[in-house]
């Protein structure tokens, strides 16, 4: 029998005022997250927060009838929740005075059995840790991806220009939402990473694939990832939520 682990770890970083990362794990529906919050001192954490409180709520209600995450409306399902949330933080945002460019990224985990769906919006990432091997599962939604898309820059190019950290996809935009999702199998071993941008800005993919790889505590990988992004300037604020798939040893309580 397989069971899911997870550990998560939040910092303010080296540069900013305050934290307005938020992280997530509800276990029992199989549902982990990183929001990172935008929209100046106060709106960005609001945000952030609203995302984690809101989200679960509406995927619990959506997808009540889902008994498995390959059914082919599974991934419609939570695709139309994050859409919703979308519509509902930005309608908010625009009757609320000071709450100008309210907005969040998101990225989320929702695990049934031997499946997952990932879905995102923005520039919060997730990896697939699989027998060694690091895999980037989600693909930014920024100007500087659609650049590089279009070859118009190079990945040399992307740490410096100027629209890095420009969004073109976050919860709460204007116009229609358009999240991400994919559907994958799960194996013994897999490690899934959700990260924030003050995590990716930071570190390369083998620093990450590295911190994965050594520490076998999912609590001392978060702790190694975030010390090692702070290290190395702690530009912005970090967030890390680790889910590992293994086996259920014998005798085991858990």
């Amino acid at each position: 029998m397989t069971i899911i682990r997870h550990a998560g770890l939040t910092d303010q970083g080296r540069v900013r005022g305050e934290n307005q990362d938020r992280w997530f794990a509800e276990p029992e529906q199989g549902l982990y997250m990183v929001a990172d919050g935008m929209g100046g001192t106060f709106g960005g954490g609001l945000a952030a927060q609203v995302v984690v409180e809101t989200l679960p709520r509406l995927l619990r209600k959506r997808m009540r009838d889902v008994g498995r995450l390959d059914q082919p409306k599974a991934k419609d399902l939570l695709l139309q929740a994050l859409a919703e949330l979308s519509d509902r933080l930005r309608d908010e945002a625009r009757h609320e005075f000071g709450l100008g460019g309210l907005g969040s990224t998101v990225v989320l985990l929702s695990i049934r059995d031997q499946h997952a769906i990932v879905a995102h919006m923005g520039d919060s990432r997730a990896y697939l840790l699989r027998q060694a091997k690091l895999e980037q599962l989600t693909r930014d939604h920024t100007i500087v991806q659609v650049l590089l898309d279009c070859e118009e820059i190079t990945s040399a190019e992307t740490a410096d220009h100027p629209a890095r950290g420009q969004l073109t996809r976050f919860v709460g935009m204007n116009g229609e939402a358009l999240p991400e999702a994919r559907l994958m199998e799960l194996a013994l071993g897999d490690r899934l990473l959700l990260c924030s941008d003050g995590l990716t800005g930071m570190l390369s993919d083998e620093r990450i694939r590295l911190a994965l790889v050594e520490e076998s505590s999912l609590e001392n990988a978060c702790h190694r990832l975030v010390a090692e992004a702070n290290e190395a300037g702690g530009n912005d604020n970090i967030s890390a939520v680790i889910v590992t798939v293994s086996r259920r040893l014998a005798g085991s309580r858990e």
